[in-house]
C-alpha cells in the first residue's frame, strides 16, 4: 500500500500514528508523510526542518513533502486544499493520516478541514490525536503497537528542541505519548496501542 500521513508541525504526527506507520513500513508498505508548517512559533525552523527528516527515516518514510506555510497561519481555502490534493494525486494513497477535527490548536483543526476536503474521493481516512486534541476523539480503530512503542518514542526524541515543549509542566512529549499509548492500549486490550477514528474505512479481502 501507498500511505500518506498529514502534519501540521513538526513532531505531531509522530504522536499520532508513527508507531502505526513504522509498522507499516516494516511490513513493506510505501510511507509518504506532508508536514504543512515548519513549526516556527516553537522553534528554530531549519531545525524543526532537520529534525522531522530525521524522524522520518526513523519511521521509514520515503519522502517529506512541505505545505509551504507558517506555523499559526494554516488557511482553510482553494489554495491549501490543492497544495495537499497536488500530492495525493502524485502519491495516489491507499490510506491516509489526518489530525482529529476538534482541537485546541487552529492549525490542527484547519488541516483536517483542508484533508476531508482534498481527499474527498480517497477511499480510507484516518484521524488521529495529538496533546491539544478535544476529549471528544472517541477512537473506533486500534493499532497494537505494543513491540514498536521505543521506536515510536525515538521518532518523537528525533524532535530534540521539542521534547519539553508541552503544555504540562516538566513533563516530556514522550511521556505524555507512552501514557497515551498505553491508555490506548487499555481500551483495545494490549499493552501499548494508537487510536483512531475512521472518516471511511473499507474492509478488504
Amino acid at each position: 500500500m501507498k500511505i500518506l500521513c498529514l502534519g501540521p508541525h513538526p513532531d505531531d504526527l509522530e504522536f499520532g500514528a508513527s508507531g502505526t506507520l513504522i509498522k507499516y513500513a516494516e511490513a513493506g508498505h510505501e510511507i509518504s508523510l506532508m508536514v504543512m508548517t515548519k513549526g516556527e512559533m516553537g522553534g528554530d525552523p531549519d531545525l524543526r526542518t532537520k529534525e522531522q527528516e530525521e524522524s522520518a527515516k526513523i519511521i521509514g518514510a520515503k519522502k517529506v513533502y512541505w505545505g509551504g506555510y507558517i506555523d499559526t497561519k494554516l488557511p482553510t481555502d482553494s489554495g491549501s486544499i490543492m497544495v495537499v490534493e497536488k500530492v495525493i494525486k502524485e502519491i495516489k494513497p491507499d490510506l491516509i493520516f489526518t489530525p482529529y477535527q476538534e482541537d485546541t490548536h487552529q492549525d490542527h483543526r484547519n488541516l483536517a478541514v483542508i484533508a476531508l476536503s482534498a481527499a474527498r474521493n480517497n477511499r480510507n481516512i484516518l484521524f488521529y490525536e495529538t496533546p491539544t486534541t478535544s476529549p471528544r476523539f472517541r477512537p473506533n480503530m486500534y493499532s497494537d503497537i505494543t513491540g514498536l512503542i521505543k521506536k515510536k518514542l525515538h521518532s518523537l526524541l528525533a524532535h530534540h528542541s521539542q521534547v519539553m515543549k508541552t503544555n504540562v509542566t516538566d513533563t516530556p512529549i514522550v511521556d505524555m505519548a507512552e501514557a497515551t499509548a498505553i491508555f490506548r492500549g487499555t481500551q483495545a486490550r494490549v499493552k501499548h496501542a494508537e487510536g483512531f477514528m475512521s472518516i471511511r474505512f473499507f474492509l478488504e479481502l
